[in-house]
């Protein structure tokens, strides 16, 4: 399989913690203190040393830490024609705490438009050299379908689709364009972040489908077809992976279940190259249904966590590691932590040397294992 991980054994998945620089500057920006050119070009900088920094530590993949959004799905969500968000909505209720989101729902039809994210990437792909390569993190397509037909937003919905698969098909053929203005701008690494699979497994959701009167397995059924139909024409040279979490937000978590209910669904069938999964800690179940990935594509196990400072035991995580090559060959495997370090602005509950840390680790131990 032609895909960087084979080559890279550990990675990130994408967002840091915003430095202290970066949340003096959007205070100042939102109080009208600053200019947004002015604010601009603080981003600017604080990405330019983060991408260094990632450089120093050894990592061959660079992301801009997505300091440049608010949330790690909604700000794209508000790059296609049709989507309107509004701040202050109810958020969504985590483990122990609400997380604070806007509203964001449509006011027309799903349409693909020059994405300003496009932009973003070609900044941050100024900054590859021979030993790096930019890759940029999106929300998937099955989470752009979730956020239109949750109950709070679903009335809202159809007053512009008459059923969920015109709804599929737009939200697809948007996803395309996208991805392709992403190729054409150089891009070969894109990563699509998706909580739905997250937030499938497990008996909470079963239960909170069955109360909406929802077969579950239809829904596994649609969000497998809309992630698949994204990719459909996809370039042939382009690395497409998938990020599945079950939450992520100021150290907290949506929803806990292994992944045996979703495996047939999304680790056989989803067109993708390779699956970046949380394993770190007992929400995430066992290994065992890492059997069901299909043979073209790799793992990157998660094994080390973004919601505590403490840093994992190495041999501990080197068995986890074996533990997994149990059911899918090694050499299709590689580490990273189970999430970014900031989903939302807010971030987790660690400061930035220990966010290093953690990384130095996850390198440690790759260069370890699959020395």
């Amino acid at each position: 399989m032609n895909s960087v991980l084979t080559k890279v054994k550990y990675d990130f998945v994408g967002s840091f913690l915003r430095p202290q620089a970066l949340k003096d500057a959007k205070k100042e920006l939102n109080e009208g203190r600053i200019t947004r050119e002015d604010y601009d070009r603080i981003v600017e900088y604080e990405i330019i040393k983060l991408v260094k920094k990632q450089k120093e530590l050894g990592f061959n993949i660079i992301t801009d830490g997505e300091f440049r959004r608010s949330y790690w799905h909604l700000d794209f969500m508000w790059g296609f024609e049709g989507v309107e968000h509004r701040k202050g909505g109810k958020g969504v209720q985590f483990n122990g705490e609400v997380a604070a989101l806007d509203d964001t729902f449509l006011n027309g039809k799903i349409r693909a438009k020059a994405h300003p994210f496009v932009e973003y990437y070609k900044f941050l792909k100024k900054y590859e050299d021979e030993n790096t390569i930019a890759k940029y993190t999106i929300p998937a397509p099955a989470q752009m379908y979730q956020q239109m037909i949750v109950p709070q937003y679903y009335e809202i919905t159809k007053k512009y689709y008459r059923d969920n698969e015109e709804l599929i098909n737009d939200i697809a053929i948007a996803y395309q364009d996208v991805i392709r203005q992403f190729y054409d701008a150089g891009c070969k690494i894109l990563q699509l972040d998706d909580c739905t699979w997250g937030a499938i497994v497990g008996d909470a959701a079963k239960q909170r489908y069955q109360s909406l009167g929802i077969d579950i397995e239809e829904v596994k059924e649609q969000l497998l077809k809309v992630n698949n139909l994204a990719l459909e024409n996809r370039p042939e040279d382009m690395i497409i992976n998938t990020h599945i979490c079950r939450g992520n937000y100021h150290s907290t978590f949506f929803t806990s279940g292994g992944y045996e209910s979703v495996a047939d669904y999304v680790f056989a069938k989803e067109n993708v190259d390779g699956l970046y999964l949380e394993y770190d800690d007992e929400r995430s179940g066992g290994f065992e249904p890492l059997a069901k990935v299909s043979e073209d594509k790799n793992v990157v196990l998660g094994l080390i966590t973004t919601k505590k400072p403490e840093l994992e035991d190495k041999e501990f995580i080197k068995e986890r590691i074996y533990k997994a090559a149990e059911y899918i060959d090694l050499d299709r495997l590689s580490l990273s932590p189970q999430c970014g370090f900031a989903s939302c602005e807010i971030g987790n509950k660690l400061n930035e040397e220990e966010q290093w840390a953690k990384l130095k680790l996850v390198k440690e131990i790759a260069d370890e294992v699959w020395a």
